[in-house]
């Protein structure tokens, strides 16, 4: 037996160190929204691990989500066309609506099973793996709603054939953002992840005075509002690092400028280009930088690029910025990144970028301080696994030595016992072992005893044993010992 277990310890420790350090998969989220110049079918969705079709509404009365109007009939084909390119790409359905329908239905707990059960169902319907809520207004009730959402999904799998669905949100970049407080610690237990957004307090409609860099890692200048205060920030308030997915703007902000040649981050400004669009896709960037010429500036500071266009100056992310922002994003053990939105790729020249930074792989751009940073992410994962499995080794190899040091001394006893049973029929000059030989081996034995003090023997007869009472006295020869009286055994 102790051979067996041995060997079973020696495979243990071989197929440990055979398997190989894998780092924790990352995930590579690419939301989609309706765009008549971009057809689902032009997705490269071989560079994301998950796609996201925006959006299902939320009927006002039935709190059931929908699929309705020409932009959102095309989630219904969504998880088809996506695969065609990339069979392993997991689709899931994000579901949106007005804060205060949203804040009705998460109110109520008829409201709320509706729209979980719906929810379900219409994510089954149309081949969605997983479902996500795009809500980050009134908080009220929704700890309740995500456990109750999480508790349904977790049901309806058991009774499926398919897979569990992957419950998801998106939330601000701050855990409190004014009057309201996300509830972290059900965001924790209850969702798969979460997709942190950027701050939107330094766009053009908000911030019109001076220019800004809306969607900065860093903000020298301020002490709220960035991107990496916003993920600290969650961290701090009990959010796993494992738990957050951070933010990839795929487009930028315009501001008018009151003098071109003042033109850094902070100039002064009159706000967005009158009649023109305050936001421009990267696509619509990269044309005008193009037929302008323009020079773009890339401050490492912030990481953001912008560049000045007569007088418009805009602030952007280009592949320098997302290099960045996906190595930071590794150092500080993130599950990954989300892009808004993926039709507004050029050529997917930015997804190329954030796909090759987080494999380490540096297409695009050089960034000189990425290597160092993917060496630290690399070096923080191993060690991670180094402390996970030298615990488990070390518990299976004292479970198992406790294991062989029992049984050593279960087989001790065991020979012990036969060989006192041997004993007691030889006493009785007989060769063959009975039931009695071994009541008599384990009642004459103080381990055996113990041991077995309690196990009945059948057959087994019973000890020789006269009272005291009932021996003869023995008188002594000496004078004093007249009247004594011993019993021999």
């Amino acid at each position: 037996m102790s051979k067996r277990i041995i060997f079973i310890l020696y495979i243990l420790l071989i197929s440990f160190k055979s398997q190989p350090s894998k780092a924790q998969p990352w995930v590579r989220v690419g939301y989609f929204f309706y765009q008549d110049y971009f057809p689902i079918s032009n997705i490269d969705s071989s560079l994301f691990t998950h796609l996201i079709c925006g959006f299902a509404d939320l009927n006002s009365t039935s709190y059931e989500p929908s699929l309705s109007g020409s932009a959102n009939l095309d989630c219904s084909n969504f998880t088809k066309t996506v695969k065609k390119k990339n069979p392993s790409v997991t689709t899931l359905l994000s579901i949106a609506g007005s804060a205060s329908v949203l804040s009705s239905m998460a109110n109520d707990s008829v409201h709320r099973r509706s729209f979980i059960d719906s929810s379900i169902k219409m994510a089954r319907h149309f081949g969605f793996e997983g479902l996500d809520l795009w809500w980050v207004d009134d908080m009220s009730n929704l700890d309740i709603l995500f456990e109750e959402w999480q508790d349904a999904i977790t049901l309806e799998a058991r009774n499926s054939t398919g897979s569990k669905l992957i419950l998801t949100a998106v939330v601000n970049y701050a855990p409190r953002i004014h009057s309201y407080n996300y509830p972290v610690e059900s965001i924790q237990q209850h969702l798969d992840w979460a997709h942190v957004r950027l701050c939107v307090d330094l766009f053009p409609d908000r911030w019109p005075n001076f220019t800004a860099a809306p969607n900065a890692l860093y903000n020298p200048s301020s002490t709220v509002c960035s991107m990496d205060l916003g993920i600290t920030a969650w961290i701090k308030a009990g959010l796993s690092a494992k738990k957050i997915v951070m933010f990839l703007p795929y487009y930028g902000a315009v501001w008018t400028l009151v003098n071109p040649k003042v033109n850094g981050i902070g100039a002064p400004a009159t706000g967005a280009p009158e009649g023109a669009k305050p936001l421009l896709t990267y696509t619509e960037i990269k044309n005008n930088i193009n037929l302008s010429r323009a020079k773009v500036t890339f401050d490492k500071n912030y990481v953001v690029n912008y560049f000045t266009m007569e007088t418009s100056w805009i602030a952007f992310d280009d592949v320098e910025s997302i290099q960045t922002k996906v190595s930071y994003a590794k150092e500080k053990g993130l599950l990954g990144y989300w892009v808004w939105q993926v039709a507004y790729d050029d050529n997917w020249v930015l997804s190329q970028a954030a796909a090759h930074e987080l494999e380490g792989n540096k297409g695009g751009q050089n960034n000189s301080a990425a290597p160092e940073v993917n060496k630290v992410g690399q070096n923080k994962q191993s060690y991670s696994l180094v402390f996970i499995i030298l615990p488990i080794i070390a518990a299976v190899i004292i479970l198992l030595l406790g294991l062989v040091i029992y049984f050593r001394w279960m087989r001790k006893r065991k020979l012990k016992g036969v060989e006192l049973a041997g004993n007691a029929a030889r006493d009785k000059m007989k060769n063959r072992i009975v039931p009695q030989h071994i009541q008599l081996a384990v009642r004459n034995d103080e381990e055996l005893s113990k041991l077995l003090g309690s196990v009945t023997i059948a057959n087994r007869g019973v000890l020789p044993n006269i009272h005291q009472t009932l021996l003869p006295k023995k008188v002594g020869k000496g004078k004093g010992a007249i009247g004594s009286a011993s019993q021999e055994f």
